[in-house]
């Protein structure tokens, strides 16, 4: 007859019913995040060739587990939309609990289950593999292909020098926010005067930035710098008023 389960009682009947399967395995749980212990299980079935289904319903895979599922070359994966149960069972035997095959929830959680073998309760475990094969087929199998993202830092941003950029052209110049262009741009600015007007560098950093000569640097580079500036982060028009245009 059926058996209830506890927490550790799933825990338990889930590896056992991963480790005794002979033909079928079928894994169909919302999160995906297998424990070491679990994972090196699949892996022996995955090498006696066995079918194993695994069916879940959060696009949540993360690089490392879609890598590890593509060395294992007798499990096909599919995704059911909206899927909530959480169902485990072999060519003999099935579980059907709360507790997800996340491994958050085999270690921390509070769980139940029941515990089914179709020796006993033959009824009962053709149904539950019937609507788990219903799953199977309303799901879309995903060709796992996805490589691992490798992580790497961002760039830091260079540290303020004695050494700026035009805002207009990029060249080198002095670093001094209150007058960001070279000689030639200022004297092509000087014409309109208008301190709003769009340009394409960031005075410290040199980056593509849009800026303006009265915030002529990046946000970035504006944190790291704040003493350069006003409180609103903008240069003085007094001061920028003071560019020279000597060439």
């Amino acid at each position: 007859m059926a058996k209830f389960l506890d927490t550790t009682g799933v825990s338990y009947h889930l590896q056992q019913l991963i480790n005794q399967a002979q033909d079928t395995l079928i894994l169909i749980s919302p999160y995906l995040k297998l424990n070491d212990r679990l994972r090196q299980s699949l892996e022996d079935k995955d090498r006696l060739k066995i079918d194993i289904r695994l069916i879940y319903g959060k696009n949540e895979l993360q690089p490392e587990q879609i890598n590890w599922l593509r060395t294992l070359h007798s499990v096909r994966t599919s995704f059911c939309e909206n899927l909530h149960a959480k169902c485990y069972l072999n060519e003999g035997e099935a579980i059907l609990t709360s507790m997800n095959l996340y491994e958050f929830s085999q270690v921390n959680n509070h769980e139940m289950g029941v515990y089914v073998t179709k020796a006993e309760e033959p009824e009962l475990y053709g149904d539950i593999l019937n609507e788990a094969r219903r799953l199977i087929r309303i799901s879309d199998e995903i060709r796992v292909t996805v490589e691992k993202v490798q992580v790497t830092e961002a760039p830091a941003k260079p540290e303020a020098s004695n050494a700026g950029h035009c805002i207009r052209c990029g060249k080198s110049i002095a670093l001094n926010p209150a007058a960001p262009y070279c000689p030639d741009c200022y004297r092509v600015w000087k014409r309109y005067e208008n301190p709003d007007h769009k340009e394409a560098r960031c005075h410290i950093c040199g980056t593509a930035q849009a800026t303006t000569l009265n915030k002529p640097v990046c946000y970035a580079c504006f944190k790291s710098n704040r003493r350069l500036f006003n409180s609103d982060g903008a240069t003085s028009r007094v001061k920028a008023s003071r560019q020279v245009d000597k060439a």
